[in-house]
């Protein structure tokens, strides 16, 4: 069974066809990048409308649509809505705009359009549970992050800054096979930790600071997402204090995370612990979020997410402590949500570093 048949089994009956032009969902759909192109599939069949740029590596690559080269968009799209004897079309109502909609109500005539979230939000349940070939890709871009990680503890010294540290962590990504960088990478240091999501400076790490790595790789499109907290030279009693209660908040998120609980109680247990420490008031983020083609998609592990976590969704479970002015830590590992619990795929050691 294909994507765009699964995608038909999501949607009502009654829907004939379906317009993807959002570059993220094209790629899912097909398993090509490109910067432009638009997919339309009905239940019998799909096409792949793209440029000269594409088209021969659309030819190659795409094997769950017929690939047409784009000469008239707009023509090209009503003849095959003729062809299929298509009576409406839906489009992508969260990420369209209405620019691009008025502008295909102009062209594409006697055929009605379906603006409701109905087309996106059955994409977004199908992109949240991941099938074997995507997870492993999650699985080779995480190894790729590890890497890095493994190489960077070699490479930190007193006198190196944030923004060589986060240099040679892409640079490690990007010779073991990374596709670039799941994100802007975060190095922080010293006080600098207590932003979670701070940017690269040029200020030296220093001896008895916590070092703080956020970043991923990627790989097919896939993305990765790690956090590792390091201390260069010994931690202080208070340092170490913190880490281990965002250690035991993670760990005890990991043991008890499954498909079926809502995004809610997974976030629960991770800050339940930390509040009862003293230090709910410094741990200010969601517990975790999905991730997949893009860094940042649903589900989300948050105390506003009341819906059900799927099977195979790929979470993050990055709990934190912040105390601003003085340091933060972060720890942030990613799981495939099982029925009876979770699998963690990852597997750097996340025990107090100190180098």
């Amino acid at each position: 069974m294909t994507k765009f048949d699964k995608l038909f089994n999501e949607l009502p009956d009654d829907i004939d066809c379906v317009l993807v032009t959002s570059d993220v969902n094209r790629r899912y759909f097909t398993g090509m990048k490109s910067s432009d192109g638009t997919v339309i599939a009905f239940r019998d069949k799909a096409y792949l409308i793209i440029d000269f740029r594409y088209i021969e590596k659309a030819r190659a690559v795409v094997k769950t649509a017929e690939v047409i080269e784009q000469k008239k968009l707009y023509n090209q799209i009503q003849e095959l809505i003729h062809k299929h004897s298509a009576e409406n079309i839906a489009v992508e109502s969260q990420t369209m705009t209405i620019n691009q909609l008025n502008t295909l109500k102009k062209f594409i005539k006697d055929t009605e359009f379906i603006e409701t979230d109905v087309l996106s939000n059955a994409i977004n349940s199908l992109r949240m549970s991941k099938d074997l070939s995507e997870i492993e890709c999650i699985k080779k871009a995480q190894e790729i992050a590890e890497l890095a990680f493994d190489g960077i503890l070699d490479y930190i010294k007193e006198g190196v800054t944030e923004r060589e540290i986060a240099m040679e962590l892409e640079r490690i990504m990007m010779i073991n096979g990374s596709e670039g960088v799941s994100f802007e990478t975060i190095v922080l240091s010293g006080a600098n930790t207590s932003m979670p999501h701070g940017v690269p400076s040029d200020k030296p790490v220093q001896k008895g600071e916590f070092i703080l790595m956020d970043y991923g790789a990627v790989y097919n499109g896939y993305h990765s997402d790690m956090t590792r907290t390091i201390c260069l030279g010994e931690p202080s009693a208070e340092m170490r204090k913190v880490y281990e209660i965002v250690l035991e908040a993670q760990k005890a998120a990991i043991n008890q995370a499954r498909a079926g609980m809502t995004g809610q109680e997974l976030d629960f247990i991770a800050r339940s612990i930390i509040e009862e420490a003293g230090y709910g008031e410094y741990f200010g983020h969601s517990l975790g979020h999905g991730v997949g083609l893009e860094i940042h998609e649903k589900p989300n592990a948050s105390q506003s997410y009341r819906h059900i976590l799927n099977e195979n969704a790929v979470v993050t479970i990055e709990p934190g402590i912040y105390i601003a002015g003085k340091f933060g830590v972060r720890i942030e590992d990613f799981v495939i949500l099982h029925k009876n619990g979770c699998e963690n795929i990852t597997k750097s050691a996340k025990n107090i570093i100190s180098l």
